[in-house]
């Protein structure tokens, strides 16, 4: 009896060494270089969130901060490699609305899910596009490009950054809502898209403000409206489409941070706050809103229920419209 009671004991310091450690291991966190995968390529608004973000971070968190772009499939393969990475709070993400809300109904397969695969931290903010047409168009409004389509059923043409991107997106929302019939064309990015737009070969974009903006202020291209619920702050006197006679119209691209499932609540919820503190510093406010994003900063639970929505939002919107890839 008295050997059974010794190895009892024994047991139980065991058990309570292990938490013990568990909970130091816990609290020391980061003890090492943490990993902000960026599923785009470089230069782009992600990478450049990315990194302004992490260089403040680090800091922070009293650790460095390393950038990695993993860039391909609409950012599928640098998510991928995230939700499979150990939850540990070592690695993370910035996701989009490409990453985690689009691509789930635009892709026959997804190796990843963007809702189970990952814990919500931070919605970074928002990014609405804005309809753009050349500044010889004949179009001033957006009432001339609905009658122009009406009149005459794809002979209105806009290019996009590519199929199942929000340009892309954003133009069969406007045909849902208004019944004008218009002709999708994808190019291989915004640069593209922009240069086809300045040469005549495409109507109108709904383009990014990031990339946008520039061209509107150098007199190349005329803005017609954004698409966010709100004037965009970047371009105050231009409408919104609901303002210019689509109520309800609303399509806005999104940055967020996310890490692996199952990392620990205590690490999301430190980074969630930490990095909610870093986007409202007058500085990087300042920095986001010169890149046309309007800053957030929601928790893990509103990142979630924002994230689920948006899911939900454009996965109807895919299928009605019978949008693929091309």
């Amino acid at each position: 009896m008295a050997f059974r009671k010794y190895i009892a004991a024994l047991s139980c310091i065991a058990a309570l060494g292990s938490a013990a450690v568990a909970v130091h291991a816990q609290e020391k966190w980061p003890a090492k270089p943490i990993t902000y995968v960026v599923p785009f390529a470089a230069g782009g608004t992600t990478d450049i969130l990315g990194r302004l973000i992490s260089s403040k971070l680090g800091p922070a968190l009293g650790t460095t901060m390393v950038v990695e772009n993993k860039a391909g499939a609409g950012g599928n393969i640098g998510s991928d490699l995230v939700a499979k990475a150990r939850p540990d709070g070592y690695t993370i993400l910035g996701g989009t609305i490409s990453s985690h809300a689009i691509n789930v109904s635009l892709y026959p397969k997804l190796p990843y899910d963007p809702v189970r695969s990952f814990e919500p931290v931070t919605l970074i903010g928002t990014l609405p596009n804005v309809l753009v047409v050349n500044a010889n168009s004949p179009h001033r409004t957006v009432a001339d490009v609905i009658a122009a389509a009406k009149a005459r059923p794809e002979a209105v043409s806009f290019g996009s950054s590519g199929s199942g991107t929000s340009q892309h997106l954003a133009g069969e929302l406007f045909q849902s809502m208004t019944g004008a019939k218009l002709l999708h064309v994808p190019y291989k990015g915004s640069a593209p898209a922009m240069q086809a737009l300045l040469g005549g070969e495409v109507g109108m974009v709904f383009e990014n403000i990031v990339a946008a903006v520039p061209l509107i202020e150098a007199g190349k291209i005329r803005a017609l409206a954004v698409t966010s619920a709100k004037r965009a702050t970047g371009l105050p006197n231009v409408p919104t489409l609901a303002e210019a006679g689509l109520p309800g119209y609303e399509i806005v691209s999104w940055q967020a941070v996310f890490a692996p499932a199952g990392t620990p609540q205590a690490i999301t919820q430190r980074l969630a706050t930490e990095i909610g503190r870093i986007i409202h510093e007058p500085d990087v406010k300042a920095q986001l809103t010169a890149l046309g994003v309007e800053a957030s900063g929601a928790g893990p639970a509103e990142l979630a229920a924002f994230q689920k929505a948006e899911v939900q939002k454009w996965g109807q919107l895919i299928r009605s419209a019978n949008i693929t890839l091309q």
